[in-house]
């Protein structure tokens, strides 16, 4: 199979903060951040291929800038940014609704697999174009390493 050439795309998913996303600071909960992260990830990479053959291997260095309160509107936007034979990297960064900087960031592993869940290559090459997206190939890259 030939290999097919894929731009990093961004794709924004947006969250409402309420009063059960929050932990015991009444800040938003780190677990419930990791959870919208996830999804936001995947939501990228089932953007190129099929949604039910992707699965999360590993998160890479969720981090926090500052925390976030109830009533804030936060925009997850992700793109897949890297590829390997069977893996899909993703890049993740939050940003709070009238904020420019992101106040989380952080990349995600998904495996491309099969019906017996077992790693199967994808096929596709991410080919970045702008420089922004170059660095984030190479840092993606070297998470590997």
């Amino acid at each position: 199979m030939e290999k097919r050439m894929v731009e990093p795309k961004s794709v924004s998913t947006t969250r409402l903060v309420k009063s059960e996303d929050l932990n015991h600071h009444g800040t938003l909960f780190a677990g419930r951040t990791a959870e919208w992260f996830v999804e936001s990830g995947f939501i990228a990479a089932a953007t190129i291929v099929n949604p039910k053959s992707i699965v999360c291997l590993q998160i890479h260095g969720l981090y926090f800038s500052q925390p976030a309160k109830p009533g804030e509107i936060l925009s997850f936007v992700s793109k897949v940014v890297y590829a390997g034979k069977s893996s899909l990297v993703s890049y993740i960064h939050v940003i709070k609704e009238g904020q420019s900087e992101p106040f989380v960031s952080g990349f995600i592993t998904f495996i491309n697999v099969n019906e017996e869940t077992k790693p199967t290559a994808h096929n596709i090459e991410i080919v970045p174009k702008t420089d922004v997206d170059k660095e984030l190939y190479e840092k993606a890259r070297n998470l590997k390493k």
